[in-house]
């Protein structure tokens, strides 16, 4: 029993690979952050970038707060934003799943959407344009260091906590880069020799929740000496990925997940032996309305 619907974010579970690893010398875990309250390992983040934040000072409960998202990031925020009393406008594109701008609203936030053919950098110029023109302010996911350092706060102490410090490969997809950036520097510090294996897209796939940035748009709070090796996946292996991990695993996840465990299991492969975390990162009933699940 908890006070504080907020004391239920993180403390993931993970699961080892009963399928779809094949290496016996291999143990692939994936960690499960669609367990979250909000369903994704956004909760994570956008709880640290609010409740920071306001003990800062940075904005109060009278500030109008904006943010562009593809969509998990979002529905982290307005829960958060809700829980807090806070006024947050979500921009998106306009292709993004019904589902995901459902729950936002469900959540209280505003939901604006942008023309898809600008993808996630249009949304992110229109939420600029209204912090420059309107005194809107900016969470800033992309650029806020509260973002990463929920990691290195969280994700990573459990991960080393739960593999009993054995972990020796770490995977996961790259999109604002929070997730890696943070666990990648808690991992490192308490053991040098884990590898760091980023996932992003191969050149024309698009994979929601993995993006493979303009160098004007790259996330500020990136730094590559965090990632030892970065593994592109396509489309096509995401989205086949992600149905046999619902199938064959158990896990109902989206594509991001998908391709992480693509990159995972590609590694294990590879590997003669070792110990692999892979970050699962949301949950698979918030694509049910795209075409990801079709036979």
């Amino acid at each position: 029993m908890t006070n504080n619907l907020t004391d239920l974010i993180g403390n993931t579970p993970l699961v080892l690979s009963k399928s779809l690893n094949t290496n016996p010398e291999v143990r692939l875990y994936f960690k499960l952050e669609g367990q979250n309250p909000g369903g994704s390992v956004k909760d994570r983040a956008a709880y640290n970038m609010i409740a920071s934040g306001l003990e800062r000072g940075d904005f109060t409960k009278e500030s109008r707060l904006i943010e562009a998202t593809s969509g998990n990031t979002g529905i982290a925020l307005a829960m958060i934003a809700g829980l807090y009393g806070l006024n947050i406008e979500l921009v998106m594109p306009e292709n993004a799943t019904k589902e995901r701008v459902q729950t936002m609203r469900a959540y209280g936030a505003k939901v604006t959407l942008t023309p898809s053919e600008g993808g996630i950098e249009g949304a992110r110029d229109y939420a600029e344009a209204r912090v420059k023109k309107e005194g809107y302010l900016m969470v800033n996911q992309f650029g806020n260091h509260d973002n990463w350092k929920a990691h290195f706060k969280t994700t990573g102490p459990e991960i080393w906590r739960d593999t009993r410090g054995e972990i020796t490969h770490f995977v996961s997809s790259m999109g604002t880069t929070g997730t890696i950036m943070g666990t990648s520097a808690f991992l490192k510090e308490k053991k040098s020799s884990v590898q760091i294996v980023g996932v992003q897209p191969t050149d024309n796939s698009s994979i929601p929740g993995i993006r493979k940035w303009p160098k004007e748009y790259l996330p500020k709070i990136f730094d590559p000496s965090r990632v030892d090796r970065i593994m592109e996946v396509s489309e096509k292996e995401a989205e086949e990925m992600t149905r046999r991990l619902a199938r064959e695993e158990g896990i109902f996840a989206g594509m991001s997940s998908g391709g992480a465990t693509t990159a995972a299991l590609r590694l294990a492969r590879e590997l003669d032996e070792g110990v692999v975390v892979s970050i699962i990162c949301d949950r698979g009933d918030r694509y049910l309305s795209s075409d990801l699940f079709d036979d």
